[in-house]
């Protein structure tokens, strides 16, 4: 499976069934993380955790306080894309790790990033 990331106008495919996504509340200042598996269908996110809670952030029922993270699997099903868009407000943009190792996305304000898989007839195409 590969993953294809969208952006200015550019498409980087990573050889990846699977991947972490995390970022920095823009108002609380709090990090969170959610873990993603690729998918012919599209993105799934396994789990998301949030280091603390605060404005519209408080953990769903059923989360567990896991080393200072609150641990939870949403409740959403399979997205075909993920389309991220930088506010400018916490001076960094997403953090994509895979076991390649991670890369900053979408930094600058106004910056639009799409996450989705890549077309299946190995063309490192978005789908």
């Amino acid at each position: 499976m590969s993953l294809c990331i969208l952006a200015a106008g550019k498409t980087v495919t990573l050889s990846v069934a699977a991947f972490t996504l995390s970022w920095t509340h823009s108002v609380e200042r709090t990090r969170w993380q959610e873990d993603w598996s690729v998918l012919p269908s599209g993105l799934q996110v396994v789990e998301a955790r949030v280091k603390g809670s605060g404005a519209g952030m408080e953990p769903p029922e059923g989360a567990v306080l896991r080393d200072g993270w609150w641990a939870y699997v949403p409740k959403i099903g399979i997205q075909p894309r993920v389309v991220l868009a930088a506010s400018g407000a916490t001076g960094e943009g997403w953090t994509l790790c895979t076991v390649e190792g991670c890369r900053e996305l979408g930094k600058a304000a106004g910056d639009t990033i799409v996450l989705e898989p890549c077309a299946a007839d190995g063309s490192n195409q978005p789908r």
